[in-house]
Parts: structure tokens; C-alpha cells; sequence
């Protein structure tokens, strides 16, 4: 029997997605106009994507829109723009984590910014929603930059047990166009739904009920404090856009004190 679930309403969440998503003759000049939707944004640290230039450019453009900056990490897999997994030792994973984010955090600083969150890219976003040890090696060593770096990090109950674990701050990420197995985990075999239409009805269910449609049908109750907008759809500018109409994005920081009574 399908389990009834408690209907519960979103009033905050956090819109986010990615910029300084270039390497060599790989440019998106597409993913800049996402930042009038968006309440934080991650930016790629020269791993997997992003160069010098660029970044700075993204950096500048959030100071603009005033928008949360966060860190894109990834694997060091430029050919494979970061989508293929790559076995890494514990240190080693700590290492060009805390690397990655060091680079983020000092350029931001050199413009008078700071950096609030980490969000994992590709294969290593992957990776860190299917397997505990390696999720909490991340948490880690982003705690090692800074106690009060979130982690974004995929629904689920690997995130959660992390996040107690660890003792980090979280930002619990869904993605309206994966399809999410019972668990809550991704079934990546699946291809990604990019039906506007369906979208925009999935995100007005979880919004009113914080519940979304698994792979087997059923109804899962989630708790979400970010959505992430892919920027390499061809229709990502006009989701974010029917998205904002339902909700206005508001950065998981300043949610948090919300929650919390430190704002009003």
C-alpha cells in the first residue's frame, strides 16, 4: 500500500545554478542570464571547468546580482569535462577539495567577496549521493576551510546521516529534472525529463507538498532547501523563469536565520 504522506508547504527555498563553465574552446555564453533567477550561484575552480578569466567574470557578475557564491568542485578530468568517476585515496579526495575551494575563496576575497557554500560537480555529485565515506571525506575537508561553508549536497538519506556525522551545515539539493528512486538516490540510466510542462507541475507539487514521484510511481516526502538549473538545456532559461513565478528564491543562509528568528 502507498504510503500517505503529511501534505506540508515550501515557503523558502534557494534557487541555484552554475557559472564559469568553460575550458578551451567550450564556452556557455548561455549561462549568465540564469542569474536574475537564481539566489546563489557555484563557481567552477579550474578543475573540471573554468579559467582564471572566466571566474573572475562569474565572481564579478554575482557581485552584481548580489547573489550567494559557492564553489563548483570536481575532478580533475578536463577531457571528461568531470562526469567520469575517478578513484580517489581519502587524502587525496581532501586534498583537491580543500585546493579547489582555497582557490575560490582567496579570488573572491580579492574583490571584497565571500564564499558561503560548496556544491560538488558531475561524477563527484554522483558519487557523493550513493557512498557515506566518500560524502563525509568531502564534508571534511570543506569543514577544514571553513566552519561556516554549507555543503550542498543530493536529498537523501546518505546527505543526512553525513550532515550528523560530520556536523556540517547542509543545503539539501534537488534537481526537478532527475528521475529519484524510492531511496532517493538518482537512477542516472534514466535520461533527464526536460518537459517544461512536466516540470513546472513537479515543482508545484513539491512546493505544496513537499513531496515528488519516484521511479516506481510513489510519492516520497523530501526535505529540500535548494533546487539546482542546469544551464545546458536549450529550455533552462525559460523553466527558471516559470519557476520564479511560483516562488521568489531567497539565498539558504538567510533561510536558515529565518527558521532560526534571526531575521524577521
Amino acid at each position: 500500500m502507498q504510503e500517505i504522506l503529511e501534505r506540508k508547504s515550501i515557503k523558502n527555498l534557494d534557487f541555484n545554478c552554475d557559472l564559469a563553465q568553460v575550458y578551451g574552446v567550450y564556452k556557455n555564453d548561455n549561462e549568465f542570464d540564469l542569474l536574475d533567477y537564481v539566489s546563489s550561484v557555484n563557481i567552477s575552480c579550474g578543475f573540471h571547468a573554468g579559467d582564471p578569466l572566466t571566474i573572475r567574470e562569474a565572481l564579478l557578475r554575482a557581485k552584481e546580482k548580489n547573489v550567494a557564491i559557492g564553489a563548483h568542485i570536481g575532478f580533475n578530468d578536463i577531457q571528461g569535462f568531470g562526469y567520469r568517476p575517478v578513484e580517489l585515496k581519502e587524502d587525496e579526495l581532501e586534498a583537491i577539495v580543500v585546493y579547489q575551494i582555497g582557490t575560490i575563496m582567496s579570488y573572491a576575497k580579492a574583490y571584497g567577496l565571500s564564499v558561503e557554500h560548496v556544491r560538488p560537480h558531475g561524477a563527484m555529485y554522483k558519487m557523493a549521493g550513493e557512498d557515506f565515506t566518500f560524502s563525509s571525506t568531502i564534508a571534511k575537508a570543506i569543514k577544514k576551510c571553513s566552519e561556516w561553508l554549507v555543503y550542498y549536497a543530493p536529498i537523501g538519506d546518505i546527505t543526512e546521516k553525513v550532515s550528523d556525522y560530520t556536523g556540517i551545515s547542509i543545503a539539501r539539493e534537488l534537481m526537478l529534472e532527475k528521475n529519484y528512486n524510492p531511496d532517493l538516490t538518482v537512477d542516472y540510466s534514466i535520461e533527464d525529463n526536460t518537459n517544461n510542462y512536466e516540470l513546472i507541475k513537479r515543482l508545484q507539487h513539491l512546493l505544496h507538498t513537499s513531496q515528488i514521484k519516484n521511479t516506481l510511481n510513489g510519492m516520497n516526502y523530501v526535505e529540500v532547501d535548494t533546487i539546482h538549473f542546469s544551464n545546458k538545456y536549450k529550455n533552462s532559461l525559460d523553466l527558471i523563469k516559470q519557476a520564479y513565478g511560483f516562488i521568489t528564491p531567497s539565498p539558504v543562509n538567510y533561510n536558515n536565520a529565518k527558521i532560526s528568528g534571526w531575521v524577521d
